[in-house]
C-alpha cells in the first residue's frame, strides 16, 4: 500500500492541523472561528474515509450477479457526520455572534486587546 493511495486521510490531517494552528497561534477571534471550522472539516472528511468500504456496496440486500452480499458501506458514519455538518454550522454562526458581541463591548476582536480591557 502506498501513501498516495490513502491521500484522503493526509488531506483529512492536512485540514486538522491548518485549522489547529490559528486556534493556538493566533489572537484574531474570527481567525479561531474560521480554523476550528477547518478543523471540523478535517474531521468530517476524517470520518467518512474510515466508513468507506473498497468495493462496498450500499446495504440494501438483494441478489445481484457477481456483488458479494456482506461486503457492504456502512452507513452510519455518513448519517452521523451529516448531523455533525448542521451542528456545526449552527455552532460556528453562534461562535460568530458572540465575536460581533465582543466587538461591540470591548472595541476589538484582539485577545491582547481584550484581555488588557478585563484587567482595567
Amino acid at each position: 500500500m502506498s501513501i498516495i493511495a490513502h491521500y484522503n486521510y493526509w488531506v483529512a490531517i492536512l485540514l486538522m492541523m491548518i485549522g489547529l494552528y490559528p486556534v493556538i497561534a493566533l489572537p484574531n477571534l474570527i481567525k479561531k472561528v474560521v480554523g476550528l471550522s477547518l478543523f471540523q472539516t478535517g474531521i468530517f472528511l476524517f470520518y467518512i474515509s474510515i466508513g468507506t468500504v473498497a468495493g462496498g456496496t450500499a446495504p440494501i440486500f438483494h441478489e445481484v450477479a457477481g456483488r458479494d452480499p456482506l461486503r457492504y458501506t456502512n452507513s452510519l458514519p455518513t448519517a452521523l457526520i451529516l448531523t455533525a455538518i448542521v451542528v456545526s454550522v449552527s455552532t460556528t454562526a453562534v461562535a460568530l455572534a458572540i465575536v460581533v458581541n465582543i466587538r461591540r463591548a470591548y472595541g476589538s476582536i484582539e485577545m491582547p486587546d481584550i484581555e488588557n480591557a478585563d484587567q482595567e
